[in-house]
């Protein structure tokens, strides 16, 4: 840790989000070149690493990846399903090209293939799972960046960044610092102002339980609409009845205008009276 600048040492927040990530948790097996970068080994065989090294191999990866003039000459590979979505927007917020999912075949060295790349600088998730990419980019003299756990094979591989690379929150967190601290090298970010994207954003998300997420959010909206639409109805039910309400007081009212209107009752029965008089009289 001493050998880096004060300003790109980590903050005790940084170690805590390592340290909640399970980044420093790897396997029951150790390579021989990963032995370095091990802190220790528990008793029930999980050797941990080293945070303090992780951290170093993480600066200097980003102080690589800054050097590069063109993003767009970097690739970020993932096989691995929870590094993809982090594959992805570590790709987009730095500027890079991300290639998750199967790598093809002949990518960096066939140039017939529509696939066909001359990337400057790869990044891969999992020496294991990405060796195909690393083997194709030894051919071609690209350097390779990848994180390693403590059973990886380091073959062809320039820079590891030692980490737990197996488990998704902690994929997530690697790929998120990474990006931060490219930003900050470059000058697009401030090293005294938080990053405003969240880690969150970083970690794998199932897609059953995003399809269930939206299920439930339809359902909510739909609820929403229907409480909505029967509020409108019966407002409109009520305006409805107002409306005859005064239809009756109207009808009320002209029924007793017309009622306490004078008549000529007195005078229409006083003719036909007079009248009959004078007829017995006579």
């Amino acid at each position: 840790m001493s050998k880096l600048p004060t300003i790109l040492s980590p903050t005790e927040e940084d170690i805590q989000l390592l340290l909640s990530a399970q980044c420093h948790i790897g396997t029951k097996n150790a390579t021989t070149r990963m032995t370095p970068y091990v802190y220790k080994r528990r008793a029930d065989g999980i050797h941990i690493l080293n945070l303090g090294k992780t951290w170093e191999k993480l600066i200097l990866a980003a102080r690589i990846i800054a050097t590069i003039e063109n993003p767009q000459d970097i690739v970020v590979i993932s096989a691995r399903p929870y590094g993809h979505r982090a594959a992805l927007k570590f790709a987009k917020y730095i500027g890079a090209e991300a290639v998750v999912g199967r790598f093809t075949p002949g990518t960096f060295t066939n140039y017939i293939t529509r696939s066909f790349r001359e990337p400057r600088l790869i990044i891969t998730t999992d020496p294991r799972t990405d060796f195909q990419a690393i083997k194709e980019a030894s051919y071609v003299n690209i350097p390779v960046i990848s994180l390693a756990d403590t059973d990886s094979q380091l073959q062809f591989v320039d820079v590891a960044i030692p980490t737990n690379n197996k488990g998704k929150h902690a994929l997530g967190l690697i790929y998120w610092l990474l990006a931060r601290a490219v930003l900050r090298l470059r000058g697009t970010l401030d090293y005294e102002t938080a990053w405003d994207v969240m880690v969150d954003m970083f970690f794998y998300r199932d897609p059953e339980e995003a399809e269930k997420e939206q299920e439930a959010a339809a359902a909510a909206a739909a609820l929403e609409g229907d409480f909505d639409a029967a509020a409108a109805e019966a407002t409109g039910d009520w305006a409805v009845e107002g409306a005859a309400t005064e239809g009756v007081a109207g009808i009320a009212a002209a029924a007793t205008a017309d009622w306490s209107a004078p008549t000529d009752w007195a005078e229409d029965g006083a003719v036909p009276t007079a009248n009959a008089n004078s007829s017995w009289d006579a």
